[in-house]
């Protein structure tokens, strides 16, 4: 039998093989290193647009901020010019009411008696005056009794005035209280 020697041949094949694994494997890696960069191309985008949404977002919230912020001034605004017009209209509403309550007091008013000073509070009128008499300040609540729109007219005080003028002369202050007439009512 002849002797024939495989060895250099699989040495040469195993060189072979080895230089097959080594490009295999830089092959790998290369592809490997590709795919790392690509996703970190691709990651690095991803953030790029995440951040340039951020940004959008961030401006859109200072831009509606600012939309707020005006909505309520003009509530604060509207709110301030209602309160005006209720008050107009609450003076509109309150002219007849005024009118007739002076209407009614200068009906009221006997011969020698003046008004020096008169104070509505709320429902209540208080009057300050001059009489020459004390039967003209008796006459003078009997006359708001009986007008329409008083209630219960009370005297508060009545002084002799000085001596020194030439009429004799009493001070008086009273007060009397206010009906609504049934139109006022309606209001």
């Amino acid at each position: 039998m002849a002797r024939i020697n495989f060895l250099p041949w699989r040495e040469t094949a195993r060189v072979q093989q080895h230089r097959r694994f080594l490009q295999a494997l830089a092959v790998i890696m290369l592809l490997g290193l590709g795919l790392v960069l690509l996703a970190d191309v691709g990651i690095e985008r991803l953030n790029a647009r995440q951040q340039a949404r951020n940004q959008y977002l961030e401006q859109a919230n200072v831009g509606l901020d600012q939309q707020i912020a005006a909505v309520r001034e003009l509530k604060a605004r509207r709110q301030q010019l209602l309160e005006r017009m209720r008050v107009i209209e609450d003076l509109q509403g309150n002219r007849p009411t005024r009118v007739r309550i002076f209407q009614e007091l200068t009906r009221s008013v006997p011969d020698g008696l003046h008004f020096t000073e008169a104070d509505l509070q709320g429902q209540n009128l208080s009057i300050s005056g001059v009489a020459q008499a004390n039967g003209r300040i008796a006459d003078l609540l009997r006359n708001l009794q009986a007008a329409a729109g008083f209630a219960a007219p009370s005297l508060a005080e009545v002084k002799k005035a000085s001596e020194v003028q030439p009429q004799p002369s009493n001070l008086f202050r009273l007060s009397v209280g206010l009906m609504l007439l049934p139109e006022e009512a309606k209001r």
